[in-house]
């Protein structure tokens, strides 16, 4: 008895059957996470260099510091005088486009998780395969389900990225004290207002670890997805690598490195409670108050 089984022949009777009968569907996703990295990369392709300098500055002074602004400053412009910065832009586009749509199913995916057993099971396996399956592999069906272009890097790239939010967002949830809880219950919350007045906020430094892993994540994924046509620095390095030219290879993967670095000191910052610039704002507004206090206690005597 010859039992002649394929994993491969299988997937592309699934792959062809999607294919023939689904295209109107896939041509509608398409169409909207086009729509969305497209506007995002033109916002970004529409500021001038130096006021998109001075914007990613401000924001690192704003949640990280001074010093990490000054870096932040001096490292755009050197991206700037490496030619990079249109590159950087599309980069970037197609990384808050894929972070964007991986938070939007990653975060209630996550809560639904924390919720309930069953989901918990069945997803948990799902997304191992996701996390261990090797990059390359998910050019493959985005290709061909999507054609060349930056929708396809975007699909790819979220499918790469979306675990950690997933289960970052299951685990804090889970990992809320017991005592809030039951404090939530005997006032009389509703499910509703539990999730989103008790759990959410103190589950938040979690939750923003996952999506700082998904912006990592899709960083290093946009670089790969340049082989089926996401440009963006991914372009500049395939090409260093086609001409065995160090030099734009390493050019190329320096302003990678940079747009990691700022990328993941601000979201980070965001799962604390102040940082920089803010705390010493709020440090400021309190001896200012309390240096006023006691004249106006002067005066009411």
């Amino acid at each position: 008895m010859n039992f002649d089984f394929s994993i491969g022949k299988g997937a592309d009777i699934v792959v062809n059957y999607i294919l023939d009968h689904f295209t109107p569907l896939l041509d509608a996703i398409s169409a909207a996470i086009g729509l969305v990295t497209g506007s995002i990369q033109q916002v970004l392709l529409s500021l001038p260099p130096v006021a998109g300098i001075l914007i990613l500055a401000a924001l690192s002074l704003w949640r990280v510091g001074g010093k990490f602004a000054l870096f932040t400053l001096l490292a755009m412009a050197l991206v700037l005088h490496m030619g990079l910065w249109e590159g950087m832009m599309q980069s970037l586009s197609l990384v808050l486009a894929a972070t964007i749509i991986a938070m939007l199913i990653g975060i209630p995916l996550g809560i639904w998780m924390a919720r309930s057993e069953t989901v918990a099971t069945i997803t948990r396996p799902v997304l191992d395969l996701m996390q261990t399956m090797p990059a390359f592999v998910y050019l493959i069906p985005a290709a061909m389900f999507f054609g060349l272009g930056a929708v396809p890097g975007t699909i790819a790239t979220v499918i790469f990225s979306m675990p950690p939010v997933v289960r970052l967002t299951n685990l804090g949830i889970r990992q809320v004290d017991g005592e809030f809880i039951e404090a939530g219950l005997a006032f009389g919350c509703t499910g509703k207002q539990l999730l989103f007045k008790v759990q959410l906020p103190n589950a938040m430094p979690s939750i923003m670890a996952g999506v700082n892993q998904t912006i990592m994540l899709s960083l290093s994924m946009v670089v790969i997805a340049s082989m089926i046509g996401a440009g963006g620095l991914g372009n500049t390095v395939l090409t260093g690598i086609q001409r065995l030219d160090v030099g734009t290879g390493f050019e190329g993967g320096l302003a990678v490195v940079i747009l990691a670095v700022v990328l993941d000191r601000i979201t980070q910052s965001f799962g604390k409670e102040r940082s920089g610039f803010l705390k010493r704002l709020a440090f400021f507004k309190k001896e200012a108050s309390d240096v006023k206090q006691p004249v106006l206690n002067k005066q009411e005597a």
